[in-house]
């Protein structure tokens, strides 16, 4: 009876280094890795989330929060996130009804690995992309994403106009 119920319980155990390509992971199961990246894989749903973290947010806060990110993509970002578990919805019915955007315990979970990516990229990215401070210069705005282009402003003078 011992044996039969250890036989019940145990689960064969993957070893902490295998690997996701490992034989062990394949047609079995999704990788651990894998599958949380499926969740929080994209700059929109990771920025949301570390957002969230500050507590509740009404929609136009977290819009507010970044000039990048529009309306639409932020529509589809949270009812996503929704829909995996990671956020969840409130509906205050007042007149105008209210409603704000909290984090599920499954999503606080990501707490930690929220706040390491951003001391990781304080740590490595930034400081990349601060250019030296020369003496007598202005420092230049360095593009918010690599290989995206420096936006080009023509000036305008009093009077004449350029094509």
């Amino acid at each position: 009876m011992q044996a039969e119920r250890s036989r019940r319980t145990t689960r064969p155990e993957t070893p902490a280094d295998a690997s996701c390509d490992s034989a062990a992971m394949q047609g079995r199961h999704l990788c651990p890795v894998l599958a949380s990246v499926g969740v929080i894989g994209t700059e929109w749903r990771l920025a949301i989330i570390h957002r969230l973290l500050e507590g509740p947010q009404r929609f136009s806060e977290i819009l507010k929060s970044s000039a990048r990110l529009n309306a639409k993509t932020l529509s589809a970002t949270l009812k996503y996130l929704e829909n995996q578990g990671v956020v969840q919805r409130h509906v205050i019915s007042t007149r105008p009804f209210s409603v704000t955007y909290s984090l599920t315990e499954m999503g606080m979970g990501l707490a930690p690995v929220a706040r390491e990516l951003r001391a990781w990229g304080e740590r490595w990215l930034v400081p990349r992309a601060t250019p030296a401070a020369r003496p007598g210069t202005s420092p230049r705005r360095t593009p918010a994403i690599q290989g995206e282009l420096p936006r080009i402003v023509r000036a305008y003078t009093a009077g004449h106009r350029t094509k």
